[in-house]
């Protein structure tokens, strides 16, 4: 039996089976709070033990996705849709506005620790406890921010006869994150390294999420607020957090990469700061390798652009290496030549399933129940519908490594010390010498070649704001976090959303390059007149006409395949941070009060 936090989702479930969503919590019951609530660290565990849930929802439960990977991360640069592409806002909506639930209950946890727990709680527990609060109060913060720029501060138990406070202005952005960053120092210094279970929040896995947290901060200020003084701030914590965790011994890059993702048991993975466990005998499963079990279908695949962001195995661009296929781009010859990580994506070749770029990702997919299936064994039933047990990473190692190497490149640019080789040996190139599994290398898959500061590549695509070593620590971001949950938000905070432009990069609309003679000759027949176009290494589209079946080699492009609406600089639109609804601008004014709209929209 697993011994993470498994046994927490299932007494939930079973808690709140009475709600639609057994997510959707109130902050507190009054019998929790007036009678027992607050007798013993174990029911103060227990209380807190419900936010996990909130914020590591990993693949999710059953069908309720949340914010699981493939399910929800599709708009972004690396996704093409079959269709209209996913727009931004551009409007304000009727209805809308931030979620408190959280900040509330956890206000209230606070302040129960310190009010009603002193006799119960040693001031070592006191501590710890308060710490776990701050945490996540902590992390919620930066979820506001980070979606409403300014957004209102509450550090107390906030009641609904407080008017004043239920409905007094934003308070601004910096002030909120001042505060986020007080509680993070608080957190660093008094969590126990160790609260009986290494998937409880202890030390390390809260300095593993403020590295993140407060990386993305920094960038939010450099990049989008250009405050070089809060950016300098927050990259310091970054890495001082962050090497928590790489002074520990705890951590290391041990396992192939698709094993992340596809294992049934991760515990003890020094990979692992935190994961979600699942296991079908507590009822507790999700659907997200259903996704991608090579029997159904999907209307999401890889961009032509991410495809070609993929290093070869000498460590170069496409356009630049003397590997061998470096400048194919079908799939056996990018398997042979293409970073690790790409073998360990997608299917071996091209599938109809994918319906928008014919290369289907197989990343939570496990090799043996793709080799089930394309031996015409069958789909393994835990594979179909709901019923996966995979474990699901939720904060991996290389997510540390590379937070921490990103800190220290923001702060070299902004005249801090240099980043050397050494710290790119530790970081970059420890990631980039992980295993390669046994499957993998039967098909002629390699690691990359170290990361050399003295021999960066030459990446004719480079963004020329983006210095070399940043582009280099960007691609290897995103590559390792494809197809998961962190694209849009780093080009929110790297403040790159114009990557999304389908006017600028018209690499977004096409998928993966297939030779239709060779590879799917049945599609080349009347019905499909009209319906898909190739796309040369060029940029040369090439429609099927029905008597140009030769031609029909290159980036697969649907002709449905639309552009998202534009979003850049487009008058009271902010593609960055959310409006408010009219709805609650509305009940602010009625009270006698004033909400001002999110930075960008309009006010009325």
């Amino acid at each position: 039996m697993k011994t993470n936090y498994i046994a927490v989702y299932a007494v939930l479930i079973l808690l709140f089976s009475g709600c639609d969503k057994f997510l959707d919590r109130p902050p507190l019951t009054a019998l929790d709070d007036n009678t027992n609530g607050w007798t013993s660290e174990e029911k103060l565990r227990m209380y807190a033990d419900k936010y996990y849930t909130d914020f590591f929802n990993g693949y999710g439960i059953a069908f309720n996705y949340g914010t699981a990977p493939m399910a929800s991360s599709t708009n972004t640069d690396d996704v093409v849709s079959l269709g209209n592409q996913a727009n931004f806002a551009r409007s304000v909506p009727n209805s809308g506005i931030w979620s408190y639930t959280n900040i509330r209950s956890l206000n209230i946890m606070l302040d129960r620790i310190e009010t009603r727990m002193n006799g119960i709680l040693s001031e070592e527990a006191k501590a710890h406890w308060t710490a776990v609060g701050k945490f996540f109060r902590a992390f919620r913060y930066c979820e506001l921010v980070q979606s409403y720029g300014d957004v209102p501060y509450y550090d107390f138990e906030l009641f609904d006869t407080d008017l004043e406070e239920l409905y007094k202005p934003r308070t601004a952005r910096n002030e909120v994150m001042n505060h986020v960053y007080d509680d993070w120092l608080y957190v660093l210094e008094n969590i126990r390294t160790n609260d009986g279970d290494d998937q409880k929040l202890n030390r390390y896995i809260a300095a593993g999420f403020i590295s993140k947290l407060a990386l993305t901060e920094a960038s939010w200020q450099k990049y989008y607020y250009n405050n070089p003084g809060q950016a300098k701030k927050f990259y310091e914590l970054a890495i001082e957090a962050a090497q928590i965790d790489m002074s520990s011994g705890k951590y290391d890059i041990v396992t192939d990469y698709k094993s992340l993702f596809t294992s049934k048991d991760l515990k003890g993975n020094k990979d692992m700061v935190l994961y979600r466990g699942y296991d079908a005998a507590l009822g507790v499963t999700h659907a997200i390798a259903s996704q991608c079990n090579l029997s159904e279908s999907t209307n999401n695949g890889p961009t032509t652009d991410l495809l070609k962001t993929y290093l070869c195995t000498d460590g170069k661009t496409w356009g630049n290496s003397a590997v061998a296929n470096a400048s194919e781009f079908d799939l056996t010859s990018m398997i042979q030549s293409r970073d690790p990580r790409f073998e360990a994506t997608f299917f071996s070749k091209p599938n109809l399933l994918n319906r928008s770029a014919l290369f289907y990702v197989t990343k939570y997919f496990s090799r043996e129940a793709e080799e089930s299936v394309v031996t015409g064994n069958g789909l393994p039933t835990e594979f179909s519908s709901n019923r996966n047990e995979t474990d699901a990473p939720i904060l991996r190692y290389s997510e540390v490594l590379l937070n921490w190497i990103e800190a220290k490149a923001e702060l070299a640019s902004m005249g801090g010390a240099a980043v050397t080789q050494d710290d790119i040996n530790k970081s970059i190139n420890k990631i980039r010498q992980r295993p390669v599994a046994a499957e993998a290398k039967s098909r002629g898959v390699e690691n990359l070649p170290d990361l050399l500061l003295n021999a960066l590549p030459t990446d004719p695509d480079r963004d020329p704001s983006v210095s070399p070593l940043l582009w280099e620590i960007r691609r290897e971001r995103r590559l390792e976090f494809v197809f998961e949950t962190n694209r849009l938000a780093d080009l929110r905070r790297w403040s790159k959303l114009e990557y999304m432009d389908n006017e600028q990069n018209t690499d977004l609309l096409s998928g993966g390059w297939v030779d239709f003679p060779v590879e799917l000759p049945n599609e080349l027949d009347a019905k499909n007149i009209g319906v898909f176009a190739v796309v040369d290494k060029d940029g040369t589209e090439t429609v099927y006409n029905g008597t140009n079946d030769a031609e029909m080699k290159g980036f697969y492009k649907h002709q449905n395949n639309n552009p998202r609406l534009p979003f850049l600089n487009q008058a009271n639109i902010n593609p960055y941070l959310t409006p408010v609804g009219l709805v609650q601008m509305d009940e602010y004014e009625l009270k006698g009060y004033v909400l001002t709209q999110t930075e960008g929209w309009p006010q009325n």
